[in-house]
């Protein structure tokens, strides 16, 4: 199951539209870098962010979520409060092929200023706007731009094809539009 390379990604992406828009090439000139890479593809975020705020004196519960735990901002920047987090969604819209998954993992140029994108899968057969969670886990307010790079998608094919697709289970989060909180 080896890791897929630029031309893979440019061919599923073009002739399956795995991914919407794509990006052919690295953009990275006086932005953070999105696009097409060696091994994966580097999305962006989009202009829409819920931040996380305790005003209400709220109880975060994966279970029962309280809408009112976020501040919604549409926007060219999100400034993300110390030790906080806010949830945004990519700019690209995904269709992940059922021998496919992708792994999403944050971008270093984040990482090292303390601002962290949550580790999550692309399982077989979803599609939708990635829901991205972004963790400020400094004590100083942080800064993310939208339009620009947020998180790499590294993509693995399988020789087989799962029994069970995310599509087949009617998995929760199957074709989510815009920034999605938790649901049981």
């Amino acid at each position: 199951m080896p890791v897929k390379s630029d031309r893979w990604i440019r061919e599923m992406a073009l002739k399956y539209k795995m991914i919407e828009p794509f990006e052919e090439g690295l953009v990275a000139k006086n932005v953070i870098s999105y696009g097409l890479s060696s091994y994966g593809y580097d999305i962006r975020i989009a202009d829409e962010f819920r931040i996380f705020t305790d005003v209400y004196q709220t109880v975060v519960d994966p279970k029962n979520f309280n809408p009112s735990s976020f501040v919604e901002l549409k926007g060219d920047v999100c400034i993300i409060p110390p030790n906080s987090f806010c949830l945004a969604r990519s700019l690209e819209y995904f269709r992940i092929p059922r021998n496919v998954i992708g792994i999403c993992l944050g971008k270093s140029t984040y990482a090292r200023c303390g601002i962290v994108v949550n580790i999550t899968p692309l399982e077989p057969e979803w599609e939708g706007h990635l829901t991205i969670e972004v963790s400020n886990t400094t004590p100083l307010p942080a800064k993310i731009y939208a339009n620009e790079g947020i998180a790499q998608l590294i993509f693995i094919e399988s020789d087989e094809i799962c029994t069970v697709s995310y599509k087949d289970r009617k998995g929760k989060y199957q074709g989510q539009k815009g920034v999605t909180p938790p649901k049981i």
